[in-house]
Parts: C-alpha cells; structure tokens; sequence
C-alpha cells in the first residue's frame, strides 16, 4: 500500500514508518525536525528511514498548507497521522505551539483527506484526553470532558474534529489513545530518558508526587503491532451498526471510533526506577519534587476494546523494555 506517516523523524512515527517499510509498503513521511527536543535525534531517525528504496521524506511544517498538499498528492490508501506538538507540561510554557501545530496543522490533514479520502485514517490522540477521570481503569466510552492541560485539550479537538470530517465526509476513522509509550529512539523529554541520562551522569532523577505515581508504560513494538493490526482488521466501516461488540466507541452516526493502545498494567513509578536501576547496574539517587500542575497521579488503560478488534493485547513487561532502551541509549551515547 502507499502510506502516509505524519511525523515520521518522532519516536513513534519511525517505528511505525520502518515497520511498514520492512513489510514492503510504500511510506510518504513528513516531519517538521522542531527543536522541542533534540534535532540531531530526529536526523538520525530519518537517515535509517532514508535507507529504504520504498521511503520518500519530506520537511516541512503541517501548518504550511501549500507545502502539505504538495507531500499529499493525490492521496494515500492509509494515513498514520502522529505529527503534533507533544508534551504536557511543556504546553505551560508555549501554548500557541499547540494551536498552531495539533489544531491547524490536523485541520490541514483533514482538509487533505476530505478531497482525496485514504481507506483508513488512524490519528494518534493520548491518555492525557482522560484528564481529571478519576475511575480506572480508563475505557473508551467514558466521558472525556475535563482535560487539564492544552496539550490535552488540543488532543481531544482533534478527535472531535476528525469525527465531523468522518460523518460529513464518510472518512473510516480510528483515534488512537497511546499510555506513556517507551522504548528505543525515544524522546529525550520523557521520564525513561530523563533517568537513564541522569544516572549515567551520576546526577539525580526527578519523582513527582514524591514518587506516588502510576503509569501505564506501553513498549513501542507492541504500539506499533497494535496500530498494524488495527488497520487491517477494524476499519470503521460506513453504516455499520452502533454497539456489535461489547464496549465499542464507533460513533452511531460516522465510521469513527477510539481505541486505547496500553499493557494495561499501571506500574508503580519506583518500580519502574528499580527496573532502571537493575538494566543500569546502580542505584539511582532521587529528588523528590510536588505534583506538577497539570499532571495526574494515575493512567490506566482497559485494553478489551483493543482484543475484541484485532485479536491482540501489549504484553512486553518493563523487566524486558526498560534493559532494551538502556542498550540503545548506550550504544548511541557511549556510555
């Protein structure tokens, strides 16, 4: 198939595009290389997506409209769409990004795709959407109302936005809810990263909440093998009827639905820092700092929905995920 990736230099957008490469399909990818986090990372993913004969890479910005219909052509049997300003507490201290970036730029797309619609469109949102939800685990059909951050907000826009253009325009749509995604090429601005660069530094990591915390760690294999097997086997398809399987979100009025992609396993945050330490080999000494405004003490994913469409639940344990990140960050990094 000829696939379109959005992001393709982030973290997830790689995995994803060199998957599909590997298989054989023809990827378009776009990125923008932002300097939200380190550029020369973002360079380097693409310089193994550069590799493939079946790859096409294009710089540019999603707000740059011109410049996006240029990549977009003709359109695409499937769009991967994972492009966006991410970060929660960054969004504290430059909103305008996310407007410009998640909102215009997934205004662009869908503008896009509406005149050329591709068979499948997967858009990534994010747990963050579940914002002060107090009941978990978190399934998809439970009311997403009370985002605490723009990030979130800019996120739950863009689902809601992706659903008008699925009902007027008849665009299978499948939002794609990530938990806390880890793995190797990670970004340097999440919590794996930041501890592993510490303490190899010999400097301390940094625990909010004192380190009362819970994260539904996702490994990015089993991400991506999710997202693979959401597009083959759970198109929304038109007219289909509302509620078939058990705890479905597809809309009763557009072929659009949202699916959680977590291990379902909320882990306790020192035992994420003791798998750290135990791949490392040194104990790790830590700054225990308050709650950041914004953030939450607990993401827990129900993943049925995920099992009932495509047979498949994330199953890679932090014992295995955490020592395979710690590897590549020191064959990269010499240290």
């Amino acid at each position: 198939m000829r696939i379109l990736v959005t992001g393709a230099a982030g973290f997830i957008g790689f995995h994803m595009a060199r998957r599909l490469l590997e298989r054989g399909d023809e990827v378009v990818g776009i990125d923008g290389f932002t300097p939200y986090y380190d550029v020369s990372l973002k360079t380097a993913r693409q310089a193994l997506l550069d590799q493939h004969g079946l790859y096409t890479g294009h710089r540019l910005m999603l707000e740059d409209f011109d410049g996006l219909q240029r990549a977009y052509g003709d359109g695409f049997d499937i769009v991967y769409h994972f492009a966006a300003q991410a970060g929660v507490r960054y969004s504290l201290e430059n909103p305008r990004a996310y407007v410009e970036t998640n909102l215009v730029g997934t205004y662009n797309l869908l503008e896009l795709m509406r005149a050329n619609p591709p068979r499948h469109a997967l858009l990534a949102s994010t747990s963050s959407v579940y914002g002060a939800n107090a009941k978990i685990p978190f399934f998809e059909t439970d009311h997403a109302d009370h985002p605490l951050t723009l990030y979130a907000a800019s996120k739950k826009a863009n689902e809601e936005m992706a659903h008008s253009y699925s009902h007027l325009f008849g665009i299978p749509t499948t939002m794609l809810r990530f938990f806390t995604v880890y793995g190797p090429w990670g970004r340097p601005d999440m919590a794996l990263f930041k501890f592993v660069a510490a303490m190899l530094n010999g400097q301390p990591i940094e625990l909010y909440n004192h380190g009362k915390m819970r994260r539904d760690f996702t490994y990015v294999d089993d991400l991506v093998e999710a997202m693979l097997r959401l597009l083959h086997n759970a198109p929304p398809v038109p007219g289909s009827p509302h509620g078939t399987i058990e705890g479905d979100s597809l809309s009763p009025v557009a072929p659009w639905r949202v699916v959680n992609i977590g291990a379902g396993r909320p882990v306790e945050l020192e035992d994420f820092v003791a798998a750290v330490e135990a791949a490392i080999g040194r104990k790790a000494e830590r700054k225990l700092l308050p709650m950041q405004s914004g953030d939450v003490p607990a993401t827990f994913a129900n993943t049925d929905l995920l099992e009932r469409l495509t047979g498949y639940r994330p199953s890679t344990p932090i014992s295995t995920g955490v020592p395979n990140f710690v590897a590549w960050y020191r064959e990269r990094y010499r240290q």
